[in-house]
C-alpha cells in the first residue's frame, strides 16, 4: 500500500495527455527520489503559470496580459486574420515568419463525439473579432484532420456569410519531399491545389 500523497500525485500526473499509470508512477518515483529540486521548479512553475496566465482578450492565446505582445504590435497587419486550433499551431506559424496578420486561437476544434461545440471553441468570440471592421481576410489553418476540416468549413460559411475573404492553407508536397514517397491523397491534393507561375 502506497502513502496517500504518493497516490495523489500519481492521480494528478495521471491529467497529462498519453500519461496512464505506469508513466504517471515512474515520473513519480523519478521526481521524488532523484530530482526533487526539479519537482520543486515544476510545482513552482505550474502554479506561476495557473496564477499569472489568462486568455489574450483578442485572439484568445495565453497571455499576462489583457492583450498579448503579438496583438498589442503596431507591426502586424491587422486585416489578415489567422484561425488555429491550439497554442502550439500559434508558435508554428510564428515560427515561419510567413504570416505578419494576427491570430485567434480556437483552444480546439469541432468534435461533436467529443461533446465540443461552437462554444468551447468560442465561435462567437471570433465571429466578433472577424468583424471588427478591420479585418478583411481570414485564413483558417486548422489541422487537416476531418475534425478540423469540419471546422475549417464551419467557420468558413459564417464568415463568407458575413462578407468576409476566406481562405484556406495550402496542401500538398511537403518542401524536399520527393514525389515517389508521398502519398496518393497528398500528391492529389497538390495537384487539385496548383498554381499558376
Amino acid at each position: 500500500m502506497q502513502p496517500a500523497a504518493l497516490e495523489h500525485l500519481i492521480t494528478a500526473l495521471r491529467v497529462l495527455p498519453g500519461v496512464g499509470p505506469k508513466s504517471a508512477a515512474r515520473m513519480a518515483y523519478h521526481l521524488l527520489q532523484r530530482d526533487r529540486q526539479g519537482a520543486e521548479s515544476l510545482a513552482g512553475a505550474l502554479h506561476h503559470a495557473l496564477t499569472h496566465l489568462v486568455h489574450c482578450r483578442l485572439c484568445n492565446n495565453f497571455s499576462e496580459a489583457d492583450t498579448c505582445e503579438v496583438c498589442a504590435s503596431e507591426r502586424r497587419d491587422k486585416r489578415q486574420l489567422a484561425v488555429v486550433e491550439m497554442p502550439a499551431d500559434f508558435n508554428m506559424m510564428e515560427a515561419t515568419h510567413s504570416f505578419s496578420g494576427l491570430y485567434f486561437v480556437l483552444m480546439g476544434r469541432l468534435s461533436p463525439l467529443d461533446g465540443i461545440g461552437p462554444r468551447e471553441i468560442h465561435l462567437d468570440r471570433l465571429i466578433t473579432r472577424a468583424l471588427d471592421g478591420e479585418v478583411e481576410e481570414v485564413l483558417l489553418a486548422t489541422n487537416f484532420t476531418p475534425e478540423g476540416e469540419a471546422t475549417a468549413h464551419t467557420i468558413g460559411e459564417l464568415l463568407k456569410a458575413r462578407g468576409l475573404k476566406v481562405s484556406r492553407l495550402a496542401r500538398g508536397v511537403p518542401v524536399g519531399g520527393e514525389l515517389e514517397y508521398v502519398d496518393s491523397g497528398t500528391l492529389a491534393q497538390a495537384v487539385r491545389d496548383r498554381r499558376v507561375l
